[in-house]
């Protein structure tokens, strides 16, 4: 642990990326948070309207997610706390993001159905692969991902660009591209 961590908690270290590993003093603390957001999510996809699903995504985020945004259930996370909304954004059911290392939507931004963001990862060796690397993943204004894409760890999504249906996102996007396949790769610039 570097010495400019050294004394912040689990949540501040994980904010700023630190690997969290299983035998951490404070991963007791994280578990209690992740137990914390599964009792929510529970509630938040027995809701049955779209204010309310907003006010209770907003208490597992720990941030008033602005009354412009909707947010169609069933919707899944499982920590809440990294995860930052704009304004007009649009999910679509089915949505997964896993934000241990944060996930950044800007304003403007179109997720479809079964879309899954995902911003941890496991080390490739054995030995270590029970700590969770934590890269965040950024969605900038306007961008419009498509039903069933999925992005990896640490990928940005530039401004107006489009995510075709299914594509699997390891590399960042351009700004005002269009990303198809798998892996995605450009294939139009918008």
């Amino acid at each position: 642990m570097s010495s400019q961590l050294k004394g912040k908690d689990i949540f501040d270290r994980m904010r700023v990326g630190e690997a969290i590993r299983k035998d951490d003093p404070e991963y007791d603390k994280f578990q209690q948070a992740v137990a914390r957001t599964i009792r929510l999510s529970a509630a938040l996809n027995a809701s049955t309207d779209i204010n309310q699903v907003r006010e209770r995504l907003s208490e597992i985020t720990g941030t008033n997610i602005d009354g412009s945004t909707t947010i169609f259930p069933p919707f899944y996370t499982n920590f809440g706390k990294f995860i930052i909304l704009g304004k007009n954004v649009f999910i679509n059911h089915a949505c997964s993001f896993l934000d241990m290392g944060g996930i950044t939507i800007e304003d403007d931004v179109m997720i479809g159905p079964r879309v899954s963001l995902t911003s941890e990862t496991h080390h490739l060796d054995p030995s270590e692969r029970e700590t969770v690397i934590l890269k965040p993943i950024v969605i900038r204004r306007n961008a419009w991902i498509g039903a069933a894409v999925t992005i990896l760890p640490g990928v940005t999504i530039g401004e107006n660009a489009v995510v075709a249906a299914g594509a699997v996102v390891s590399r960042d996007v351009p700004a005002n591209a269009i990303v198809a396949g798998i892996p995605a790769k450009v294939v139009k610039m918008v």
